[in-house]
């Protein structure tokens, strides 16, 4: 700081490496006021409150990057992660990328699109179960955990639901329902603008 100026490198730096405006007039010893009156001196824009908190969750970064150049056999599955979040995936909340099923299968291969299209850090991945009242829930636990070579204690609490009765989609569904999960927004809005670039292209 230089008399009543604040530095224009030192209060962009920080503001840049993502602190708030409270804890860069700490770091400044001077009042929050002053921190943005010489923000605006300077014209250094500043974050809205939803890209602060976005910074505050991801210190390092995006804990993702959108791979470009994709093998045939990562073209294909490119396709059928989509086509999965399309079918399956939850469109509705912003920040949460979710897809929930009964098939191993289809849980396996998007984990393998969020791992190798996106190169989400596996730190990230969340999991959840759903299970009928009469399941066992330490064995559909280790049902899916098994499969998908996870810690059965990474579903948490596992959610049981009353039994649909004895038809075929009882015996489908014995080991209930996974879903795997990544809270990102910008995540959220690449899948979404990729969907909307799909149906544009290929729906008259």
């Amino acid at each position: 700081m230089l008399g009543n100026r604040l530095d224009k490198s030192i209060l962009g730096a920080s503001y840049k490496s993502g602190k708030s405006m409270k804890e860069i007039s700490r770091l400044l010893n001077c009042s929050e006021h002053k921190v943005v009156y010489w923000m605006d001196k300077y014209a250094i824009k500043r974050r809205t409150r939803s890209e602060a908190t976005y910074i505050k969750a991801n210190p390092d970064g995006d804990p993702f990057k959108i791979k470009k150049k994709l093998s045939p056999e990562e073209e294909i599955l490119f396709g059928v992660g989509l086509g999965i979040y399309w079918g399956e995936g939850n469109k509705v909340t912003p920040h949460i990328v979710s897809v929930g099923n009964t098939d191993l299968r289809i849980i396996k291969v998007f984990i393998k699109f969020l791992e190798i299209i996106c190169n989400v850090r596996k730190d990230k991945f969340k999991y959840s179960l759903i299970c009928f009242n009469d399941s066992n829930p330490r064995q559909v636990a280790d049902h899916w955990s098994q499969y998908l070579n996870i810690n059965p204690q990474k579903f948490g609490k596992i959610v049981q639901i009353p039994s649909q009765g004895k038809g075929t989609y009882r015996k489908k569904s014995q080991f209930g329902v996974c879903a795997v999960s990544v809270c990102n927004i910008k995540l959220k809005a690449w899948i979404m603008s990729e969907l909307e670039r799909v149906s544009n292209a290929w729906i008259v």
